[in-house]
């Protein structure tokens, strides 16, 4: 393979994530609902050469932009990607992530004893911390596997 050679094809149309800190890959398909089923077009690359990161990992999904939602619980495990939109063959928007103060309704609180985890109509929300999120409610830290307490509400 020479340097001008694509690991992955180009995609017609849809969202490509590229600079995903390397071994997230998976988490990212985690957090986009993405497990096989859906019928959506998508590739990976992972653990693949990087001069700003070293490693990287790098996903491509046919026919999908990602809302801005999506992207800020992203920006949680990927703190260096970048967005690129893609139409007809051609980056038409390229953005780097910017990680939120916080995160509303899209977490949820492993704490049990949580407000947000009982039968009462109270929305998630958790701070952004350098090195996870907290649960505004209960303060519960969550450091490590933030894409397994992806909300499914």
């Amino acid at each position: 393979m020479t340097d001008t050679e694509l690991r992955v094809s180009k995609i017609e149309n849809g969202t490509v994530i590229d600079h995903i800190t390397g071994g997230q890959a998976l988490n990212v398909l985690t957090i986009l609902g993405i497990d096989g089923t859906s019928g959506e077009e998508v590739s990976v690359g992972m653990n693949v050469p990087s001069e700003r990161l070293g490693r990287k990992d790098i996903v491509k999904i046919e026919e999908r932009e990602l809302s801005q939602n999506e992207v800020d619980v992203l920006s949680l495990i990927a703190p260096n990607a970048t967005i690129n939109i893609v139409r007809a063959f051609e980056v038409v928007e390229k953005n780097d992530v910017t990680r939120p103060e916080t995160v509303r309704g899209i977490l949820s609180c492993p704490n049990a004893n949580c407000i947000t985890t009982k039968n009462e109509p109270v929305e998630s929300r958790f701070d952004v911390l350098d090195d996870g999120v907290r649960c505004t409610y209960c303060e519960m830290i969550v450091r490590e596997s933030i894409a397994s307490h992806i909300n499914s509400a």
